[in-house]
């Protein structure tokens, strides 16, 4: 058990110990008014590739999708907080259309740190579209920053601009939303911007921003990604015809202005 004094046995828990708990999506420190035992007839192993716990098959466990119950939790992520974390400052997130946005150009062209969410392009008009969002979803300051990086292609360094926050809140929960690892051959299609319609069109804006392009030559654009299962999620939700390459080459995904008459989205 997590008390606000260190870490603790159940079964050494008494009335009066003050425990860690969830106040809505905040953590809030809570005294123990009674404590009570049941006995099971059986327990479950959770084993995860950080650690392994014994629960009761009923005990509730927190995923990127909702809550499940520890037996049928098999093939799930789990969402989880270290315990030095707990006291930390949690973000209020804003919904919306800077929030769609944030999530899709971190999809396309950001980067996770472990306790930062950073995006360096060469496009300045991007970079503060990024940071303007950034900072209207989250309330944390963001500022451009002019750096230069390596160029493979034209063998030498090239002037951009960067936008880096310093949160490990942040950077855990964009974790969270792709599904728990961040790296972009290896997320999920972040089910988070389903929430509304303004929350998706900013998550197309700030993926097309990043990895696509609107077409001159008729009306929608072109999402670009190695990432095959993401776009396959993406399609579905805009009721778009998605081919893989099979060619090792980067897949593209057709999605046109009037994808939304198609009634394929369904908010979450």
């Amino acid at each position: 058990m997590n008390a606000v004094e260190g870490r603790v046995q159940a079964r050494n828990v008494r009335v009066g110990c003050r425990l860690w708990t969830l106040d809505g999506e905040r953590t809030a420190p809570t005294t123990v008014a009674a404590v009570a035992a049941v006995r099971a007839r059986e327990v479950v192993d959770v084993v995860t590739d950080h650690v392994m716990f014994t629960v009761a098959p009923d005990q509730m466990l927190g995923t990127p999708d909702g809550w499940v119950h520890a037996r049928d939790a098999t093939g799930t992520v789990l969402a989880w907080t270290q315990a030095r974390k707990l006291c930390r400052t949690r973000l209020t997130m804003r919904a919306g259309y800077e929030l769609g946005y944030l999530v899709g150009a971190n999809c396309a062209d950001g980067t996770v740190g472990k306790n930062y969410v950073s995006l360096v392009v060469n496009d300045e008009a991007f970079a503060a579209r990024y940071a303007a969002c950034l900072s209207a979803a989250t309330g944390l300051p963001a500022r451009l920053e002019e750096v230069t990086r390596p160029s493979g292609y034209l063998q030498r360094d090239v002037p951009g601009f960067r936008v880096r926050v310093v949160s490990s809140y942040l950077a855990d929960l964009m974790r969270q939303y792709v599904g728990g690892d961040a790296h972009h051959m290896r997320q999920r299609f972040p089910r988070v911007v389903l929430r509304d319609r303004e929350t998706f069109e900013g998550f197309l804006d700030g993926y097309t921003d990043g990895d696509g392009y609107r077409s001159k030559a008729w009306s929608g654009r072109l999402l670009v990604s190695a990432n095959v299962p993401f776009l396959s999620e993406l399609a579905k939700v805009v009721g778009a015809r998605f081919t893989p390459r099979t060619n090792g080459l980067a897949s593209h995904l057709v999605v046109v202005d009037r994808w939304s008459s198609r009634g394929t989205f369904q908010a979450e």
